[in-house]
């Protein structure tokens, strides 16, 4: 659970002091290890060429730490444009279901929809376990201006890391820069993971790291699509034809 204390009066006449109550996330566990990992980002972005300003843009339009990940790894692949858009496409799916199960406890009758399309932008792996995690202690009417005041700080300071850490990850020895190289791909595994509560997820994310190396040999281009592609498409049909096959000595259900 979060460590940030969260006032138990409902200030619905004060969007401001939720908005801050929010903001003060950016010191709670899952935020310092997203900034960690950004700093990380920064040594990648450095070592596959590609310049800070690109670097910094991503990070406010992206976002996603992953797929900005998933991008830069198939631009230094040499992937064709439609790859790249299709494999980025593809793992920022893996957002829906957060945005569907956290809008919901956002909104209000009151509730613009521009507003909430705006916010969703800034729902990643981050975002909604910080969310998932306190929103029940902040007073419905608040709840927009408190994921604001997260989603939009972290937004930011991130891109602020991003700006400084550009310059000075390039002047850092050659080991230092290696290890924060690695701090990225380190949070997008353990993220992954600790968000994965089914076991078909898991065994996507098996199947996906070992053939993700296989196809980089096999067809360097589209390796992260065909390994996404696959290790899921696996993943469901084992799921579905095994994990949840009924048993033959199972007796039938009867109608209720």
């Amino acid at each position: 659970m979060s460590s940030i204390p969260i006032p138990e009066d409902d200030d619905r006449g004060r969007p401001l002091h939720w908005f801050l109550v929010g903001a003060r996330g950016i010191t709670s566990l899952p935020a310092l290890i997203l900034m960690t990992s950004f700093v990380g980002f920064s040594a990648f972005a450095v070592e596959s060429g590609i310049p800070r300003a690109d670097a910094v843009f991503m990070t406010v339009a992206v976002w996603a730490l992953p797929a900005k990940m998933t991008l830069i790894g198939m631009i230094g692949g040499g992937a064709n444009l439609f790859a790249a858009f299709l494999a980025v496409s593809l793992s920022s799916i893996r957002m829906m279901p957060m945005v569907a199960s956290i809008v919901p406890e956002l909104r209000t009758s009151r509730t613009p929809l521009w507003l909430l399309l705006f916010l969703s932008h800034f729902i990643a792996i981050t975002a909604w376990v910080f969310t998932t995690q306190t929103i029940e202690k902040v007073p419905r009417a608040s709840r927009v201006a408190y994921f604001a005041g997260f989603g939009i700080t972290l937004t930011l300071v991130n891109t602020i890391i991003v700006a400084i850490c550009y310059g000075l990850v390039s002047t850092f020895p050659p080991l230092i820069a290696g290890t924060l190289y690695f701090l990225t791909p380190v949070y997008f595994f353990m993220s992954i993971w600790a968000t994965g509560r089914h076991s078909v997820v898991r065994l996507a994310f098996v199947v996906g790291a070992i053939g993700g190396p296989l196809m980089a040999l096999l067809s360097p281009g589209f390796d992260i699509l065909i390994s996404g592609v696959g290790g899921g498409t696996l993943a469901y049909l084992f799921d579905r034809f095994w994990t949840r096959r009924p048993s033959a000595s199972a007796p039938e259900g009867r109608g209720s």
